[in-house]
């Protein structure tokens, strides 16, 4: 145990100095950073998941099949974001944002924790559930806390209105996704934070964009990148990244 801590250590410190010479910064972060509020991993999200597949909440069809379904699925969604609060990761990338001149976010998470906890610079590659949107004519709606009241789904013009989402089989929203792709091939350093780095195109960012940039992952588990890059420090967002944020300072 005390030569595992040894070794977080010295890791912490080559990542450190690392991010004191850089310039330009990506972070990508996945459902683990948003668990530790509280929020359960994407497929663990509400009973709905279990006992439907994939196909009938997350996708097009399914949608359009069961509006209804769906978007009880996302109410849910959406109420347990209310209930959740920042944590400790979601503050230290806020910090580190201040302390460089381009530093990128880039969230698979739909929650809106990175916001609260005050980054401003985030590409949400997912969507986000502050909004639902028209299938047809592109009207916008926010949402309020409690989500989409299930007899306000059909919109006068013809359409339904829809989670603001990016569901399986959709392609990311090309200009953010430029974004995040130039982002990613500028950047000197990668953060790899609390995702299990399988969902494509976002978990390319982390290794196919810039053969350069010094990639560290920052995850309780192994992942399919963890034994590609330079840096894995084991533990949470939580737990990892003050230390980060606090080894920096002062600014």
């Amino acid at each position: 145990m005390e030569n595992q801590a040894a070794l977080t250590r010295n890791r912490v410190d080559q990542l450190v100095q690392r991010l004191r010479g850089s310039r330009s910064v990506l972070a990508l972060t996945g459902a683990g950073i948003s668990a530790e509020s509280g929020l359960p991993t994407f497929r663990g999200a509400g009973g709905l998941w279990r006992t439907h597949r994939v196909e009938e909440l997350a996708s097009f069809e399914g949608f359009w099949r069961n509006p209804a379904l769906v978007w009880s699925w996302y109410n849910e969604r959406k109420a347990a974001h209310r209930r959740a609060r920042p944590n400790a990761g979601h503050a230290a990338l806020a910090q580190l944002e201040k302390r460089f001149g381009d530093f990128t976010l880039c969230t698979q998470n739909v929650d809106s924790l990175h916001f609260a906890a005050g980054s401003r610079n985030v590409l949400e590659l997912h969507g986000h559930l502050r909004e639902a949107r028209c299938t047809h004519c592109g009207a916008r709606r926010e949402l309020g806390e409690s989500g989409l009241p299930l007899d306000e789904i059909d919109h006068p013009c013809g359409g339904r209105m829809r989670p603001n989402i990016v569901w399986f089989g959709e392609p990311l929203l090309q200009a953010t996704w430029r974004q995040a792709e130039a982002a990613a091939s500028r950047a000197e350093v990668i953060l790899v934070i609390g995702t299990s780095a399988v969902v494509y195109p976002a978990a390319a960012l982390a290794t196919r964009y810039n053969r350069s940039a010094y990639v560290a992952e920052i995850n309780p588990e192994e992942t399919a990148i963890s034994e590609r890059i330079d840096c894995v420090l084991r533990g949470t967002a939580a737990e990892v990244l003050p230390r980060i944020v606090e080894a920096l300072s002062p600014i």
